[in-house]
Protein backbone atom coordinates (compact mmCIF):
# COMPACT_ATOMS: atom_id res chain seq x y z
CA UNK A 1 0.00 0.00 0.00
CA UNK A 2 2.96 2.30 0.55
CA UNK A 3 3.43 2.71 -3.22
CA UNK A 4 -0.20 3.60 -3.99
CA UNK A 5 -0.88 7.18 -5.10
CA UNK A 6 -3.74 9.23 -3.65
CA UNK A 7 -5.64 9.47 -6.92
CA UNK A 8 -8.50 8.00 -8.93
CA UNK A 9 -8.12 8.42 -12.69
CA UNK A 10 -10.09 7.90 -15.89
CA UNK A 11 -9.05 6.54 -19.28
CA UNK A 12 -9.84 7.82 -22.75
CA UNK A 13 -11.62 4.98 -24.54
CA UNK A 14 -12.95 1.44 -24.52
CA UNK A 15 -9.46 -0.11 -24.40
CA UNK A 16 -6.21 1.09 -22.87
CA UNK A 17 -3.53 2.63 -25.04
CA UNK A 18 0.10 1.67 -24.59
CA UNK A 19 0.74 5.13 -23.14
CA UNK A 20 -2.04 4.69 -20.57
CA UNK A 21 -0.76 1.27 -19.52
CA UNK A 22 2.75 2.63 -18.99
CA UNK A 23 1.46 5.73 -17.16
CA UNK A 24 -0.82 3.85 -14.78
CA UNK A 25 1.95 1.33 -14.01
CA UNK A 26 4.24 4.21 -13.19
CA UNK A 27 1.97 6.38 -11.04
CA UNK A 28 -0.10 3.56 -9.45
CA UNK A 29 -3.39 5.32 -8.71
CA UNK A 30 -5.57 3.86 -5.96
CA UNK A 31 -8.43 3.39 -8.40
CA UNK A 32 -10.12 4.25 -11.69
CA UNK A 33 -13.45 5.65 -12.88
CA UNK A 34 -15.50 4.74 -15.96
CA UNK A 35 -17.72 6.97 -18.11
CA UNK A 36 -19.93 6.35 -21.14
CA UNK A 37 -16.97 6.83 -23.46
CA UNK A 38 -15.44 3.72 -21.86
CA UNK A 39 -18.50 1.51 -22.30
CA UNK A 40 -19.53 -0.51 -25.32
CA UNK A 41 -20.64 -4.01 -24.26
CA UNK A 42 -20.47 -6.25 -21.17
CA UNK A 43 -17.51 -8.28 -22.46
CA UNK A 44 -15.63 -5.13 -23.42
CA UNK A 45 -16.18 -3.54 -19.97
CA UNK A 46 -15.05 -6.72 -18.22
CA UNK A 47 -11.89 -6.73 -20.34
CA UNK A 48 -11.27 -3.04 -19.57
CA UNK A 49 -11.70 -3.39 -15.80
CA UNK A 50 -9.33 -6.37 -15.83
CA UNK A 51 -6.78 -4.40 -17.87
CA UNK A 52 -6.98 -1.41 -15.52
CA UNK A 53 -6.38 -3.60 -12.47
CA UNK A 54 -3.48 -5.33 -14.22
CA UNK A 55 -1.68 -2.00 -14.60
CA UNK A 56 -1.56 -1.52 -10.81
CA UNK A 57 -1.28 -5.20 -9.89
CA UNK A 58 -4.23 -5.22 -7.46
CA UNK A 59 -7.14 -7.58 -8.09
CA UNK A 60 -9.54 -5.51 -5.96
CA UNK A 61 -8.38 -2.06 -7.06
CA UNK A 62 -11.47 0.18 -6.86
CA UNK A 63 -13.20 0.86 -10.15
CA UNK A 64 -15.86 3.54 -9.86
CA UNK A 65 -18.84 4.53 -11.95
CA UNK A 66 -21.72 7.03 -11.68
CA UNK A 67 -24.73 4.74 -11.97
CA UNK A 68 -27.43 6.69 -10.16
CA UNK A 69 -30.29 6.10 -12.57
CA UNK A 70 -32.19 8.72 -14.52
CA UNK A 71 -30.00 11.23 -16.33
CA UNK A 72 -26.82 10.16 -14.51
CA UNK A 73 -26.24 6.62 -15.71
CA UNK A 74 -23.20 5.36 -17.57
CA UNK A 75 -24.74 1.97 -18.36
CA UNK A 76 -27.90 1.81 -20.44
CA UNK A 77 -29.82 0.12 -23.21
CA UNK A 78 -29.49 -2.20 -24.97
CA UNK A 79 -27.19 -4.11 -22.62
CA UNK A 80 -28.32 -2.84 -19.24
CA UNK A 81 -31.59 -2.06 -17.45
CA UNK A 82 -32.76 1.53 -17.09
CA UNK A 83 -33.21 2.72 -13.50
CA UNK A 84 -35.19 5.72 -12.28
CA UNK A 85 -33.72 8.92 -10.81
CA UNK A 86 -33.67 9.32 -7.05
CA UNK A 87 -36.81 11.48 -7.04
CA UNK A 88 -38.90 8.60 -8.41
CA UNK A 89 -38.13 6.54 -5.30
CA UNK A 90 -39.10 9.46 -3.10
CA UNK A 91 -42.45 9.77 -4.85
CA UNK A 92 -43.33 6.25 -3.70
CA UNK A 93 -43.43 7.56 -0.12
CA UNK A 94 -46.97 8.86 -0.61
CA UNK A 95 -48.18 5.26 -0.75
CA UNK A 96 -46.07 3.63 1.96
CA UNK A 97 -42.73 4.85 3.35
CA UNK A 98 -41.61 1.29 4.08
CA UNK A 99 -42.29 0.24 0.52
CA UNK A 100 -40.34 3.23 -0.79
CA UNK A 101 -37.38 2.25 1.37
CA UNK A 102 -37.61 -1.39 0.28
CA UNK A 103 -37.76 -0.52 -3.41
CA UNK A 104 -34.88 1.96 -3.11
CA UNK A 105 -32.75 -0.74 -1.52
CA UNK A 106 -33.86 -3.25 -4.15
CA UNK A 107 -32.99 -0.89 -7.00
CA UNK A 108 -29.50 -0.39 -5.59
CA UNK A 109 -29.12 -4.13 -5.05
CA UNK A 110 -29.97 -4.72 -8.71
CA UNK A 111 -27.52 -2.02 -9.81
CA UNK A 112 -24.83 -3.69 -7.68
CA UNK A 113 -25.56 -6.97 -9.48
CA UNK A 114 -25.09 -5.24 -12.85
CA UNK A 115 -21.86 -3.56 -11.76
CA UNK A 116 -20.21 -6.50 -10.04
CA UNK A 117 -20.67 -8.66 -13.12
CA UNK A 118 -18.52 -6.13 -15.00
CA UNK A 119 -15.78 -5.84 -12.40
CA UNK A 120 -17.00 -2.48 -11.09
CA UNK A 121 -16.95 -2.39 -7.28
CA UNK A 122 -17.75 1.25 -6.37
CA UNK A 123 -20.83 3.31 -7.30
CA UNK A 124 -20.96 7.09 -6.79
CA UNK A 125 -24.32 6.79 -5.03
CA UNK A 126 -26.24 7.92 -3.00
CA UNK A 127 -26.79 11.60 -3.73
CA UNK A 128 -27.53 13.12 -0.30
CA UNK A 129 -28.05 16.68 -1.48
CA UNK A 130 -31.32 18.29 -0.35
CA UNK A 131 -32.52 20.46 -3.24
CA UNK A 132 -33.53 24.05 -2.67
CA UNK A 133 -36.51 25.21 -4.77
CA UNK A 134 -34.37 28.13 -5.97
CA UNK A 135 -31.27 26.00 -6.51
CA UNK A 136 -29.73 24.97 -9.81
CA UNK A 137 -31.27 21.97 -11.56
CA UNK A 138 -27.95 20.09 -11.56
CA UNK A 139 -29.27 18.22 -8.52
CA UNK A 140 -32.99 18.35 -9.28
CA UNK A 141 -34.52 14.89 -9.68
CA UNK A 142 -31.28 13.22 -8.61
CA UNK A 143 -32.34 13.94 -5.03
CA UNK A 144 -34.52 11.38 -3.23
CA UNK A 145 -36.84 14.05 -1.85
CA UNK A 146 -37.25 17.60 -0.61
CA UNK A 147 -36.57 17.04 3.09
CA UNK A 148 -33.42 15.98 4.93
CA UNK A 149 -35.33 13.12 6.55
CA UNK A 150 -36.50 11.68 3.25
CA UNK A 151 -33.10 12.07 1.62
CA UNK A 152 -31.34 10.41 4.57
CA UNK A 153 -33.80 7.52 4.80
CA UNK A 154 -33.73 6.61 1.12
CA UNK A 155 -30.04 7.42 0.79
CA UNK A 156 -29.28 4.86 3.48
CA UNK A 157 -31.51 2.31 1.77
CA UNK A 158 -29.58 2.77 -1.48
CA UNK A 159 -26.23 2.49 0.29
CA UNK A 160 -27.34 -0.69 2.04
CA UNK A 161 -28.46 -2.23 -1.26
CA UNK A 162 -25.08 -1.55 -2.84
CA UNK A 163 -23.13 -2.90 0.13
CA UNK A 164 -25.23 -6.06 0.19
CA UNK A 165 -24.35 -6.60 -3.46
CA UNK A 166 -20.61 -6.26 -2.96
CA UNK A 167 -20.33 -2.67 -4.24
CA UNK A 168 -19.12 0.28 -2.16
CA UNK A 169 -21.30 3.41 -2.02
CA UNK A 170 -20.02 6.99 -2.07
CA UNK A 171 -22.12 9.66 -0.36
CA UNK A 172 -22.11 12.90 -2.31
CA UNK A 173 -21.70 15.86 -2.49
CA UNK A 174 -20.57 16.46 1.08
CA UNK A 175 -21.46 18.71 2.87
CA UNK A 176 -24.32 19.54 0.46
CA UNK A 177 -24.83 20.86 -3.09
CA UNK A 178 -28.61 21.33 -3.09
CA UNK A 179 -28.64 25.03 -2.25
CA UNK A 180 -26.11 25.95 -4.97
CA UNK A 181 -27.41 28.38 -7.57
CA UNK A 182 -25.07 27.24 -10.33
CA UNK A 183 -23.55 24.07 -11.79
CA UNK A 184 -20.07 23.38 -10.40
CA UNK A 185 -19.16 21.66 -13.67
CA UNK A 186 -19.27 25.13 -15.24
CA UNK A 187 -18.57 27.67 -12.48
CA UNK A 188 -17.98 28.01 -8.75
CA UNK A 189 -21.25 28.11 -6.75
CA UNK A 190 -21.32 30.38 -3.69
CA UNK A 191 -23.84 29.60 -0.94
CA UNK A 192 -24.49 32.47 1.49
CA UNK A 193 -26.87 30.72 3.90
CA UNK A 194 -26.24 30.95 7.63
CA UNK A 195 -24.47 28.06 9.31
CA UNK A 196 -27.54 27.15 11.37
CA UNK A 197 -29.60 26.84 8.18
CA UNK A 198 -26.96 24.66 6.55
CA UNK A 199 -26.66 22.44 9.62
CA UNK A 200 -30.42 21.92 9.84
CA UNK A 201 -31.07 21.14 6.18
CA UNK A 202 -28.10 20.72 3.85
CA UNK A 203 -25.69 18.94 6.16
CA UNK A 204 -28.23 16.76 7.98
CA UNK A 205 -28.31 13.71 5.66
CA UNK A 206 -24.51 13.53 5.67
CA UNK A 207 -24.49 13.46 9.46
CA UNK A 208 -27.01 10.60 9.44
CA UNK A 209 -24.90 8.60 6.97
CA UNK A 210 -21.52 9.52 8.45
CA UNK A 211 -20.82 5.81 8.95
CA UNK A 212 -20.55 5.22 5.19
CA UNK A 213 -17.14 4.14 3.83
CA UNK A 214 -16.58 6.93 1.27
CA UNK A 215 -17.68 10.48 0.51
CA UNK A 216 -17.18 12.91 -2.38
CA UNK A 217 -16.77 16.62 -1.75
CA UNK A 218 -18.79 19.50 -3.14
CA UNK A 219 -17.02 22.17 -5.20
CA UNK A 220 -19.12 24.80 -3.40
CA UNK A 221 -18.15 27.84 -1.32
CA UNK A 222 -20.13 28.18 1.91
CA UNK A 223 -19.46 31.72 3.09
CA UNK A 224 -20.51 30.85 6.65
CA UNK A 225 -17.54 28.45 6.77
CA UNK A 226 -14.91 29.76 4.35
CA UNK A 227 -15.50 32.87 2.26
CA UNK A 228 -12.91 32.12 -0.41
CA UNK A 229 -12.45 28.37 -0.85
CA UNK A 230 -14.88 25.63 -1.93
CA UNK A 231 -15.26 22.69 0.44
CA UNK A 232 -12.90 20.56 -1.67
CA UNK A 233 -9.93 22.83 -0.96
CA UNK A 234 -11.02 24.31 2.37
CA UNK A 235 -9.35 23.11 5.57
CA UNK A 236 -12.15 24.76 7.54
CA UNK A 237 -14.87 22.92 5.64
CA UNK A 238 -13.16 19.55 5.78
CA UNK A 239 -11.78 19.61 9.29
CA UNK A 240 -14.41 21.61 11.17
CA UNK A 241 -17.53 20.57 9.28
CA UNK A 242 -17.02 17.24 7.48
CA UNK A 243 -14.74 15.58 10.02
CA UNK A 244 -15.82 17.19 13.32
CA UNK A 245 -19.39 18.44 13.01
CA UNK A 246 -20.68 15.74 10.67
CA UNK A 247 -18.48 13.03 12.19
CA UNK A 248 -17.40 11.53 8.88
CA UNK A 249 -14.22 9.47 9.32
CA UNK A 250 -14.39 7.51 6.06
CA UNK A 251 -12.33 8.01 2.92
CA UNK A 252 -12.86 11.51 1.56
CA UNK A 253 -12.30 12.10 -2.15
CA UNK A 254 -12.57 15.28 -4.16
CA UNK A 255 -15.13 15.69 -6.88
CA UNK A 256 -13.61 15.83 -10.37
CA UNK A 257 -10.62 18.19 -10.50
CA UNK A 258 -11.37 19.07 -14.12
CA UNK A 259 -14.64 20.82 -13.21
CA UNK A 260 -14.58 24.56 -13.83
CA UNK A 261 -15.56 25.42 -10.26
CA UNK A 262 -11.90 24.96 -9.33
CA UNK A 263 -9.19 27.42 -10.31
CA UNK A 264 -5.45 27.11 -10.83
CA UNK A 265 -3.52 24.54 -12.81
CA UNK A 266 -4.11 20.84 -12.26
CA UNK A 267 -1.02 20.34 -10.11
CA UNK A 268 -2.21 23.07 -7.77
CA UNK A 269 -5.78 21.78 -7.66
CA UNK A 270 -4.50 18.38 -6.57
CA UNK A 271 -2.11 19.82 -4.00
CA UNK A 272 -4.77 22.14 -2.57
CA UNK A 273 -7.35 19.34 -2.25
CA UNK A 274 -4.95 17.03 -0.43
CA UNK A 275 -3.58 19.82 1.77
CA UNK A 276 -7.12 20.73 2.81
CA UNK A 277 -7.76 17.20 4.03
CA UNK A 278 -9.01 15.11 1.12
CA UNK A 279 -7.58 11.58 1.24
CA UNK A 280 -7.83 11.17 -2.52
CA UNK A 281 -8.25 13.28 -5.65
CA UNK A 282 -10.45 12.39 -8.61
CA UNK A 283 -9.71 13.22 -12.24
CA UNK A 284 -12.24 11.89 -14.71
CA UNK A 285 -11.81 12.88 -18.34
CA UNK A 286 -8.86 10.68 -19.29
CA UNK A 287 -6.86 13.56 -20.79
CA UNK A 288 -3.26 12.44 -20.51
CA UNK A 289 -1.72 15.90 -20.23
CA UNK A 290 -4.12 16.82 -17.43
CA UNK A 291 -3.53 13.52 -15.63
CA UNK A 292 0.22 14.04 -15.74
CA UNK A 293 -0.21 17.51 -14.27
CA UNK A 294 -2.52 16.16 -11.55
CA UNK A 295 -0.10 13.41 -10.63
CA UNK A 296 2.77 15.88 -10.35
CA UNK A 297 0.87 17.30 -7.37
CA UNK A 298 -0.11 13.96 -5.81
CA UNK A 299 1.99 11.95 -3.43
CA UNK A 300 1.50 8.53 -1.91
CA UNK A 301 -1.35 7.81 0.46
CA UNK A 302 -0.97 9.54 3.81
CA UNK A 303 -0.97 7.50 7.01
CA UNK A 304 -4.58 8.48 7.70
CA UNK A 305 -5.57 7.71 4.11
CA UNK A 306 -3.96 4.26 4.37
CA UNK A 307 -5.97 3.58 7.52
CA UNK A 308 -9.16 4.67 5.81
CA UNK A 309 -8.38 2.65 2.67
CA UNK A 310 -8.03 -0.48 4.79
CA UNK A 311 -11.37 0.24 6.45
CA UNK A 312 -13.02 0.88 3.09
CA UNK A 313 -11.80 -2.35 1.54
CA UNK A 314 -12.93 -4.20 4.64
CA UNK A 315 -16.51 -3.16 3.83
CA UNK A 316 -16.47 -5.09 0.54
CA UNK A 317 -18.39 -8.30 1.10
CA UNK A 318 -16.79 -11.34 -0.48
CA UNK A 319 -20.09 -13.12 -1.10
CA UNK A 320 -23.00 -10.83 -2.05
CA UNK A 321 -26.41 -11.23 -0.47
CA UNK A 322 -28.41 -13.88 -2.43
CA UNK A 323 -30.56 -12.41 -5.17
CA UNK A 324 -33.12 -13.98 -7.47
CA UNK A 325 -32.56 -11.50 -10.27
CA UNK A 326 -35.67 -12.31 -12.30
CA UNK A 327 -37.94 -12.13 -9.25
CA UNK A 328 -36.28 -8.96 -7.98
CA UNK A 329 -36.61 -7.19 -11.33
CA UNK A 330 -40.25 -8.20 -11.63
CA UNK A 331 -40.96 -6.81 -8.15
CA UNK A 332 -39.03 -3.63 -8.93
CA UNK A 333 -40.84 -3.07 -12.23
CA UNK A 334 -44.20 -3.68 -10.59
CA UNK A 335 -43.51 -0.98 -7.99
CA UNK A 336 -43.06 1.55 -10.79
CA UNK A 337 -45.85 0.07 -12.92
CA UNK A 338 -43.39 -0.73 -15.69
CA UNK A 339 -42.30 2.87 -16.23
CA UNK A 340 -38.62 1.96 -16.05
CA UNK A 341 -38.76 -1.61 -17.37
Amino acid sequence: MASISAAILGCAGTTLTAEEVAFFRDVKPWGFILFRRNIESPDQVRALTAALRATVGRAEAPILIDQEGGRVARLGAPHWKTYPPGRAYGELVANDPLVAREITRLGARLIAHDLLSLGVNVDCVPVLDVPDPKGHEIIGDRAYGDTPEQVATLGRAAAEGLLAGGVLPIIKHIPGHGRAMSDSHLELPVVKAKLAELEARDFAPFRVLSDMPMAMTAHVVYTAIDRSRPATTSKKAIRKIIRESLGFDGLLMSDDLSMKALSGDFRQRAKDSLAAGCDMVLHCNGDMAEMKAVMSGVGKLSREARRRVQAVMGRLVKVPEPLDVAEARARFDAAFEGRFA
